[in-house]
Protein backbone atom coordinates (compact mmCIF):
# COMPACT_ATOMS: atom_id res chain seq x y z
CA UNK A 1 0.00 0.00 0.00
CA UNK A 2 1.30 3.27 -1.00
CA UNK A 3 1.59 5.38 2.28
CA UNK A 4 0.44 9.40 1.99
CA UNK A 5 3.50 11.76 2.32
CA UNK A 6 3.58 13.45 6.12
CA UNK A 7 4.96 11.31 8.75
CA UNK A 8 3.62 11.08 12.14
CA UNK A 9 5.88 11.81 14.60
CA UNK A 10 6.87 9.25 17.48
CA UNK A 11 8.79 9.72 20.64
CA UNK A 12 10.83 6.95 22.00
CA UNK A 13 12.20 7.82 25.86
CA UNK A 14 14.18 4.60 26.37
CA UNK A 15 17.64 4.97 27.62
CA UNK A 16 20.37 3.33 25.81
CA UNK A 17 22.68 4.03 28.19
CA UNK A 18 22.50 4.40 32.38
CA UNK A 19 21.71 1.58 34.96
CA UNK A 20 18.46 0.75 33.26
CA UNK A 21 19.65 0.56 29.73
CA UNK A 22 20.13 -3.29 29.83
CA UNK A 23 16.34 -3.61 30.10
CA UNK A 24 15.03 -0.23 28.14
CA UNK A 25 17.11 -1.33 25.22
CA UNK A 26 15.09 -4.13 24.49
CA UNK A 27 12.35 -1.61 24.99
CA UNK A 28 13.17 0.83 22.06
CA UNK A 29 13.80 -2.60 19.55
CA UNK A 30 9.89 -3.33 20.47
CA UNK A 31 9.02 0.09 19.71
CA UNK A 32 10.69 -0.32 16.25
CA UNK A 33 9.59 -3.40 15.41
CA UNK A 34 6.22 -2.19 15.87
CA UNK A 35 6.51 1.10 13.63
CA UNK A 36 8.26 -1.49 11.07
CA UNK A 37 4.85 -3.42 11.12
CA UNK A 38 2.17 -0.47 10.84
CA UNK A 39 4.68 0.78 8.45
CA UNK A 40 4.70 -2.22 6.20
CA UNK A 41 0.75 -2.78 6.65
CA UNK A 42 0.07 1.02 5.31
CA UNK A 43 0.63 3.02 8.43
CA UNK A 44 -1.73 4.87 10.51
CA UNK A 45 -4.47 6.93 8.28
CA UNK A 46 -2.16 6.44 5.22
CA UNK A 47 0.88 8.08 6.46
CA UNK A 48 3.87 6.44 7.85
CA UNK A 49 4.96 6.15 11.58
CA UNK A 50 8.23 8.19 12.25
CA UNK A 51 10.37 6.95 15.55
CA UNK A 52 11.69 9.86 17.24
CA UNK A 53 14.76 8.51 19.07
CA UNK A 54 16.14 10.09 22.27
CA UNK A 55 19.00 8.63 25.20
CA UNK A 56 18.07 10.00 28.31
CA UNK A 57 20.65 7.75 30.63
CA UNK A 58 17.97 6.53 32.91
CA UNK A 59 18.27 10.04 34.56
CA UNK A 60 14.47 11.29 35.66
CA UNK A 61 15.45 15.04 34.72
CA UNK A 62 16.88 14.06 31.66
CA UNK A 63 13.62 12.22 30.40
CA UNK A 64 11.95 14.90 31.29
CA UNK A 65 14.08 17.43 29.08
CA UNK A 66 13.91 14.81 26.27
CA UNK A 67 9.77 14.59 26.58
CA UNK A 68 10.03 18.58 26.10
CA UNK A 69 12.52 18.39 23.27
CA UNK A 70 10.68 16.03 21.11
CA UNK A 71 7.13 17.89 22.22
CA UNK A 72 8.90 21.17 20.45
CA UNK A 73 9.50 19.26 17.35
CA UNK A 74 5.84 18.50 16.90
CA UNK A 75 5.88 15.11 18.41
CA UNK A 76 2.69 14.32 19.98
CA UNK A 77 2.49 10.89 20.89
CA UNK A 78 5.57 9.42 23.11
CA UNK A 79 6.35 5.84 24.20
CA UNK A 80 8.29 4.92 27.43
CA UNK A 81 9.59 5.73 30.85
CA UNK A 82 11.17 2.84 32.58
CA UNK A 83 11.38 3.74 36.33
CA UNK A 84 8.49 5.19 38.26
CA UNK A 85 10.50 8.10 38.69
CA UNK A 86 11.33 8.99 35.03
CA UNK A 87 7.47 8.51 34.54
CA UNK A 88 6.73 11.25 37.13
CA UNK A 89 9.45 13.78 35.65
CA UNK A 90 7.45 13.56 32.32
CA UNK A 91 3.84 13.78 33.44
CA UNK A 92 4.00 17.33 33.96
CA UNK A 93 5.55 17.84 30.87
CA UNK A 94 3.18 15.89 28.41
CA UNK A 95 0.38 17.30 30.75
CA UNK A 96 1.66 20.99 30.00
CA UNK A 97 1.90 20.63 26.41
CA UNK A 98 -1.75 18.33 25.77
CA UNK A 99 0.49 15.36 24.70
CA UNK A 100 0.15 11.53 25.68
CA UNK A 101 2.46 9.24 27.18
CA UNK A 102 2.31 5.69 26.41
CA UNK A 103 4.35 4.03 29.69
CA UNK A 104 4.82 0.53 29.37
CA UNK A 105 6.29 -0.85 32.87
CA UNK A 106 4.96 -2.56 34.97
CA UNK A 107 4.32 -0.25 38.36
CA UNK A 108 3.40 0.58 41.75
CA UNK A 109 -0.12 1.87 41.01
CA UNK A 110 -1.92 4.34 42.72
CA UNK A 111 -1.79 6.94 39.99
CA UNK A 112 -3.68 8.72 36.90
CA UNK A 113 -3.38 10.95 34.55
CA UNK A 114 -5.62 12.21 31.42
CA UNK A 115 -2.25 12.39 29.44
CA UNK A 116 -0.83 8.74 30.10
CA UNK A 117 -1.75 4.94 29.38
CA UNK A 118 -0.45 2.58 31.52
CA UNK A 119 0.36 -1.17 29.75
CA UNK A 120 2.43 -2.49 32.63
CA UNK A 121 1.08 -4.71 35.04
CA UNK A 122 -0.23 -2.97 38.54
CA UNK A 123 -0.03 -4.52 41.60
CA UNK A 124 -3.33 -6.53 40.95
CA UNK A 125 -2.23 -8.02 37.44
CA UNK A 126 1.39 -9.14 39.49
CA UNK A 127 1.95 -8.77 43.13
CA UNK A 128 -1.54 -10.18 43.92
CA UNK A 129 -0.22 -13.60 42.24
CA UNK A 130 2.94 -13.59 43.08
CA UNK A 131 1.74 -13.70 46.74
CA UNK A 132 -0.80 -16.31 46.88
CA UNK A 133 2.02 -17.95 45.20
CA UNK A 134 4.80 -17.49 46.99
CA UNK A 135 3.51 -18.16 50.51
CA UNK A 136 1.27 -21.41 49.07
CA UNK A 137 4.54 -22.60 47.54
CA UNK A 138 7.42 -21.04 48.64
CA UNK A 139 6.93 -20.24 52.75
CA UNK A 140 6.13 -17.81 55.58
CA UNK A 141 9.22 -15.71 56.05
CA UNK A 142 10.30 -13.07 53.69
CA UNK A 143 13.04 -10.57 52.98
CA UNK A 144 11.97 -7.29 51.31
CA UNK A 145 15.36 -5.84 49.40
CA UNK A 146 14.78 -2.88 46.21
CA UNK A 147 16.48 0.05 44.82
CA UNK A 148 16.44 2.97 46.49
CA UNK A 149 13.36 5.18 45.11
CA UNK A 150 9.43 5.08 45.25
CA UNK A 151 8.57 2.19 43.29
CA UNK A 152 10.70 -0.65 45.51
CA UNK A 153 9.13 1.48 48.71
CA UNK A 154 5.57 1.29 47.10
CA UNK A 155 5.59 -2.04 45.70
CA UNK A 156 6.64 -3.54 49.38
CA UNK A 157 4.22 -1.77 51.11
CA UNK A 158 1.56 -3.27 48.79
CA UNK A 159 3.62 -7.10 49.03
CA UNK A 160 3.56 -6.63 52.65
CA UNK A 161 -0.25 -6.29 53.14
CA UNK A 162 -0.31 -9.34 50.64
CA UNK A 163 1.65 -11.23 52.49
CA UNK A 164 1.01 -10.81 56.36
CA UNK A 165 -3.12 -11.49 55.05
CA UNK A 166 -1.98 -14.82 53.80
CA UNK A 167 -0.41 -15.54 57.18
CA UNK A 168 2.95 -14.79 56.12
CA UNK A 169 5.58 -12.16 57.80
CA UNK A 170 8.57 -9.81 56.57
CA UNK A 171 11.49 -10.21 58.83
CA UNK A 172 13.28 -7.54 57.37
CA UNK A 173 13.24 -4.77 54.63
CA UNK A 174 16.34 -2.85 53.02
CA UNK A 175 17.11 -0.38 50.00
CA UNK A 176 20.37 -0.03 48.45
CA UNK A 177 21.39 2.54 45.84
CA UNK A 178 20.95 2.08 42.28
CA UNK A 179 24.57 2.91 41.21
CA UNK A 180 25.72 -0.41 43.73
CA UNK A 181 28.41 -1.30 44.70
CA UNK A 182 29.96 -4.86 46.10
CA UNK A 183 29.95 -2.95 49.39
CA UNK A 184 26.84 -2.94 49.57
CA UNK A 185 25.54 -6.03 48.32
CA UNK A 186 28.17 -8.04 50.70
CA UNK A 187 26.57 -6.44 53.33
CA UNK A 188 23.01 -7.50 52.01
CA UNK A 189 24.06 -11.16 51.66
CA UNK A 190 25.66 -11.17 55.06
CA UNK A 191 22.07 -10.10 56.34
CA UNK A 192 20.18 -12.40 54.42
CA UNK A 193 22.26 -15.38 56.12
CA UNK A 194 21.63 -13.78 59.41
CA UNK A 195 17.93 -13.41 58.99
CA UNK A 196 17.37 -16.86 57.24
CA UNK A 197 14.50 -15.89 55.27
CA UNK A 198 12.09 -18.71 53.48
CA UNK A 199 12.60 -16.31 50.61
CA UNK A 200 13.36 -13.09 49.08
CA UNK A 201 11.02 -10.57 47.41
CA UNK A 202 13.28 -8.80 45.05
CA UNK A 203 12.49 -4.84 43.37
CA UNK A 204 16.37 -4.13 42.92
CA UNK A 205 15.95 -3.20 39.43
CA UNK A 206 18.46 -2.42 36.20
CA UNK A 207 22.37 -3.28 36.50
CA UNK A 208 22.34 -4.07 39.94
CA UNK A 209 19.90 -6.92 39.56
CA UNK A 210 22.32 -9.53 38.31
CA UNK A 211 24.82 -8.56 40.31
CA UNK A 212 22.85 -9.23 43.54
CA UNK A 213 21.71 -12.91 41.94
CA UNK A 214 25.55 -13.52 40.62
CA UNK A 215 26.48 -12.46 44.22
CA UNK A 216 23.61 -14.57 45.87
CA UNK A 217 24.88 -17.94 44.02
CA UNK A 218 28.57 -17.21 45.22
CA UNK A 219 27.58 -16.92 48.93
CA UNK A 220 26.19 -20.57 48.25
CA UNK A 221 22.26 -20.02 48.57
CA UNK A 222 20.18 -22.66 46.99
CA UNK A 223 17.32 -21.22 45.06
CA UNK A 224 15.46 -24.77 45.15
CA UNK A 225 15.45 -23.76 49.28
CA UNK A 226 15.32 -20.02 49.15
CA UNK A 227 14.68 -18.69 46.16
CA UNK A 228 14.16 -14.68 44.96
CA UNK A 229 11.00 -13.50 43.69
CA UNK A 230 10.34 -10.60 41.96
CA UNK A 231 7.71 -8.79 39.84
CA UNK A 232 10.51 -6.66 38.27
CA UNK A 233 13.35 -9.14 36.41
CA UNK A 234 13.10 -10.43 33.12
CA UNK A 235 14.87 -12.22 30.27
CA UNK A 236 17.73 -9.28 29.89
CA UNK A 237 18.48 -9.78 33.34
CA UNK A 238 18.77 -13.41 33.60
CA UNK A 239 21.09 -12.86 30.07
CA UNK A 240 22.98 -10.31 32.29
CA UNK A 241 23.50 -12.48 34.85
CA UNK A 242 23.81 -16.13 33.56
CA UNK A 243 21.69 -18.98 33.55
CA UNK A 244 23.35 -21.06 36.77
CA UNK A 245 22.79 -17.64 39.06
CA UNK A 246 19.09 -17.43 38.05
CA UNK A 247 17.91 -20.72 37.66
CA UNK A 248 15.33 -21.55 40.47
CA UNK A 249 14.38 -18.24 40.86
CA UNK A 250 10.64 -16.56 40.63
CA UNK A 251 9.41 -13.90 38.62
CA UNK A 252 5.56 -12.66 38.04
CA UNK A 253 4.95 -11.17 35.27
CA UNK A 254 2.13 -10.71 32.08
CA UNK A 255 4.29 -11.77 29.56
CA UNK A 256 7.61 -14.57 29.13
CA UNK A 257 9.09 -15.13 25.96
CA UNK A 258 8.97 -19.03 26.71
CA UNK A 259 5.04 -18.63 25.69
CA UNK A 260 4.10 -21.37 23.58
CA UNK A 261 1.24 -20.44 21.09
CA UNK A 262 1.79 -19.71 17.80
CA UNK A 263 1.10 -15.92 17.95
CA UNK A 264 4.29 -15.64 20.14
CA UNK A 265 6.13 -17.72 18.03
CA UNK A 266 5.65 -15.34 15.19
CA UNK A 267 6.67 -12.35 17.54
CA UNK A 268 9.59 -14.02 18.88
CA UNK A 269 11.02 -15.33 15.01
CA UNK A 270 10.17 -11.26 14.07
CA UNK A 271 11.79 -9.39 17.18
CA UNK A 272 14.98 -12.01 16.48
CA UNK A 273 14.84 -11.48 12.74
CA UNK A 274 15.29 -7.58 12.96
CA UNK A 275 17.68 -7.49 15.99
CA UNK A 276 19.60 -10.60 16.08
CA UNK A 277 18.66 -14.52 16.75
CA UNK A 278 19.93 -14.24 20.63
CA UNK A 279 17.60 -10.65 20.94
CA UNK A 280 15.84 -11.28 24.05
CA UNK A 281 12.10 -10.11 25.06
CA UNK A 282 11.29 -9.47 28.62
CA UNK A 283 7.86 -8.08 29.60
CA UNK A 284 8.58 -4.46 29.15
CA UNK A 285 9.81 -4.76 25.54
CA UNK A 286 6.47 -6.80 25.12
CA UNK A 287 4.53 -4.29 25.95
CA UNK A 288 5.72 -1.46 24.11
CA UNK A 289 5.02 -3.23 20.78
CA UNK A 290 1.24 -4.01 21.94
CA UNK A 291 0.96 0.20 22.75
CA UNK A 292 2.33 1.31 19.50
CA UNK A 293 -0.12 -1.12 17.66
CA UNK A 294 -2.85 -0.16 20.06
CA UNK A 295 -1.97 3.47 19.31
CA UNK A 296 -2.34 3.02 15.67
CA UNK A 297 -5.66 0.86 15.65
CA UNK A 298 -7.03 3.85 18.26
CA UNK A 299 -5.77 6.17 16.20
CA UNK A 300 -7.55 4.70 12.80
CA UNK A 301 -10.83 4.30 14.84
CA UNK A 302 -11.04 7.42 15.31
CA UNK A 303 -9.54 8.51 12.20
CA UNK A 304 -7.08 10.95 14.12
CA UNK A 305 -4.08 11.41 16.21
CA UNK A 306 -5.37 14.00 18.54
CA UNK A 307 -4.58 13.20 22.13
CA UNK A 308 -8.63 13.13 23.02
CA UNK A 309 -9.63 11.34 20.15
CA UNK A 310 -7.39 8.84 20.48
CA UNK A 311 -7.86 8.26 24.55
CA UNK A 312 -11.94 8.22 23.13
CA UNK A 313 -11.05 5.25 20.72
CA UNK A 314 -8.35 3.32 22.92
CA UNK A 315 -10.88 1.11 25.19
CA UNK A 316 -12.43 -0.12 21.75
CA UNK A 317 -9.89 -1.63 20.43
CA UNK A 318 -8.41 -4.88 20.98
CA UNK A 319 -4.88 -6.18 20.27
CA UNK A 320 -3.97 -9.91 19.71
CA UNK A 321 -0.63 -9.30 21.69
CA UNK A 322 2.31 -11.90 21.86
CA UNK A 323 0.98 -12.19 25.21
CA UNK A 324 -2.26 -12.61 24.54
CA UNK A 325 -5.81 -10.02 24.19
CA UNK A 326 -5.16 -6.85 25.56
CA UNK A 327 -6.95 -3.37 25.60
CA UNK A 328 -7.06 -0.29 27.59
CA UNK A 329 -9.94 0.25 30.35
CA UNK A 330 -12.00 3.15 29.86
CA UNK A 331 -11.87 4.45 33.29
CA UNK A 332 -8.37 4.04 34.15
CA UNK A 333 -6.12 3.99 31.34
CA UNK A 334 -4.19 0.87 32.63
CA UNK A 335 -4.38 -2.32 30.59
CA UNK A 336 -6.43 -5.50 30.64
CA UNK A 337 -3.16 -8.05 31.13
CA UNK A 338 -3.18 -11.66 31.72
CA UNK A 339 -0.90 -12.83 35.08
CA UNK A 340 1.61 -15.36 34.97
CA UNK A 341 4.52 -16.90 37.30
CA UNK A 342 7.28 -18.20 35.98
CA UNK A 343 9.96 -20.54 37.39
CA UNK A 344 13.99 -19.71 35.87
CA UNK A 345 15.13 -23.34 34.63
CA UNK A 346 18.21 -24.67 34.58
CA UNK A 347 19.00 -23.59 30.97
CA UNK A 348 17.98 -19.90 31.86
CA UNK A 349 14.74 -19.96 30.29
CA UNK A 350 11.80 -19.58 32.26
CA UNK A 351 8.94 -22.13 32.59
CA UNK A 352 5.43 -21.19 33.15
CA UNK A 353 4.14 -22.84 36.49
CA UNK A 354 1.09 -20.73 37.08
CA UNK A 355 -1.21 -18.93 34.98
CA UNK A 356 -4.26 -16.45 35.12
CA UNK A 357 -7.84 -18.06 33.25
CA UNK A 358 -7.89 -14.50 31.45
CA UNK A 359 -7.22 -11.23 30.99
CA UNK A 360 -7.76 -9.43 34.30
CA UNK A 361 -8.89 -5.84 34.77
CA UNK A 362 -6.93 -3.40 36.02
CA UNK A 363 -7.32 -2.22 39.71
CA UNK A 364 -4.63 0.53 40.03
CA UNK A 365 -5.74 1.63 43.45
CA UNK A 366 -6.66 -1.88 44.76
CA UNK A 367 -10.08 -1.00 45.68
CA UNK A 368 -12.12 -4.24 43.93
CA UNK A 369 -9.78 -6.39 43.10
CA UNK A 370 -10.15 -10.00 43.05
CA UNK A 371 -7.95 -12.66 44.83
CA UNK A 372 -5.84 -14.45 42.36
CA UNK A 373 -7.81 -16.84 40.11
CA UNK A 374 -5.72 -19.39 38.29
CA UNK A 375 -6.20 -20.80 35.02
CA UNK A 376 -4.11 -23.96 33.60
CA UNK A 377 -0.61 -24.39 33.67
CA UNK A 378 -0.36 -23.90 37.82
CA UNK A 379 1.59 -26.95 39.12
CA UNK A 380 3.32 -24.80 42.16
Amino acid sequence: MKLKSGSIAVGGLFSQTGVTSLIERTQRQAFLLAIDEINSSGGVLGRPLEARDSDPASIPNQFADEAERMIKAGVRMIFGCYMSSTRRAVLPVVEHNDALLFYPTFYEGFEFSDHCVYSGATPNQSSVYLADYQVNSVGERFYFLGSNYNFPYESNRIMRDLIENRGGKVVEERYIPLDVTSEHIDLVIADIRHVAPDAIFLTVIGDAAPKLFQAYLAAGFDAAKQPITSISVGEAEIAAMGAEAAAGHIVAAPYFQCIDTPRNARFVAAFQNRFGPTALIPAGAEAVYAQVHLFAGAARLAGSVDRRAVLEALPSVRFDAPQGPVWVDKMTHHTHLTPRIGRVRSDGVFEIVAEASEPVRPDPYMIGYKQAVWGKAENG
